[in-house]
């Protein structure tokens, strides 16, 4: 990647002329079946692009209750947009369809905001990097459709998905307005995110990332590291996702240590450990070298991407036998 990025072939991007992140966006936008696709800095501005390109002030949003958007994103839906979420809970970060479609506010009726949009999580990173299943996303769809809302994907780590289920991007995304997928995380670049729609969305979120503080000028530095990750990243995914799967069985044996395994589908394991502990179990794993995060009091995250390989999981095993055995 890095040598990519040292001989890029580059242009000023704010001006649409930078020949590599032109590259890059046509190819991601073929790949995920989509028209036209844009060069982001970051997964958050991307989902928050998309975002201000569906809705209006006093809009509300229905997603997940442990979604990015809701929990991760410092409250940008309603800073920038004047917007406001719902948060629907999920099974596994999978939304029950009759419950969202209850949700859907009265259009009618001017005591309430309009219900504009519904979000999806692919793979919801809370869950455990649990894969959205396709019945999940063509049901929401479905309810999108019967109420005139428009249905954004925030596919962070959709590559990690698509890997796992091995659906094609084109299908996953068919029915999807808008989509956010980033090249950092699991994919293995420095950063960058693209996100994906119609000609028409894409030339009004070109202004809107300009306004953001997104317009980059010779962004073909870190777009060519996104089109390695492109060739090179997903087939070592599967790898990535038999490592989590392995360290999610050693946890499994830890005593006082909880993992649902079917919810290990990707690269991301999520353990439970006793009630107030997590910080300190991660303080603790940090001590031996191995970096993992907590999501609340008792939920620790462990993540493998292309640079953890098997040397990073026989030190989380060990760290985790010294620190929860």
């Amino acid at each position: 990647m890095r040598e990519a990025m040292a001989t890029a072939e580059v242009g000023d991007d704010v001006m649409g002329e930078d020949p590599t992140v032109a590259a890059l966006q046509e190819r991601v936008a073929t790949l995920l079946g989509k028209q036209r696709a844009l060069f982001v800095p970051s997964g958050t501005m991307g989902n928050q692009i998309c975002l201000g390109l569906l809705t209006s002030p006093g809009d509300e949003i229905i997603g997940e209750a442990e979604c990015h958007l809701l929990l991760n994103e410092v409250g940008s839906v309603s800073r920038l947009w004047g917007c406001q979420m719902r948060p629907i809970k999920g099974r596994g970060g999978v939304m029950d369809g009759a419950e969202v479609e209850a949700t859907v506010r009265d259009p009618d009726d001017i005591h309430y905001p309009r219900t504009a949009a519904i979000a999806l999580e692919n793979t919801n990173n809370y869950a455990g990097g649990v894969v959205l299943p396709l019945e999940q996303i063509d049901a929401m769809a479905d309810i999108a459709r019967r109420h005139g809302l428009a249905l954004h994907m925030d596919g962070a780590r959709l590559f990690n998905a698509q890997v796992a289920c091995e659906i094609p991007f084109a299908r996953l995304l068919r029915d999807v307005d808008t989509v956010s997928v980033c090249f950092s995380k699991g994919m293995g670049a420095p950063l960058g995110s693209v996100i994906a729609s119609t000609p028409e969305r894409i030339q009004r979120a070109v202004r809107l990332r300009k306004g953001l503080g997104g317009g980059m000028r010779q962004a073909g530095v870190v777009a060519a590291a996104a089109l390695v990750a492109l060739d090179e990243s997903p087939p070592l995914m599967v790898h990535d996702h038999a490592r989590a799967r392995a360290l999610a069985e050693e946890l499994q044996r830890q005593p006082g240590t909880e993992v649902d395994l079917a919810s290990v589908q990707t690269n991301i394991v999520v353990a439970r450990v006793a009630q107030g502990t997590a910080p300190d179990v991660v303080r603790r794993l940090a001590e031996r070298d191995v970096h993992a995060g907590y999501l609340d009091g008792e939920r620790v995250r462990f993540v493998f991407h292309r640079d953890a390989g098997d040397d990073a999981l026989q030190a989380a095993v060990d760290a985790v036998r010294a620190v929860l055995g």
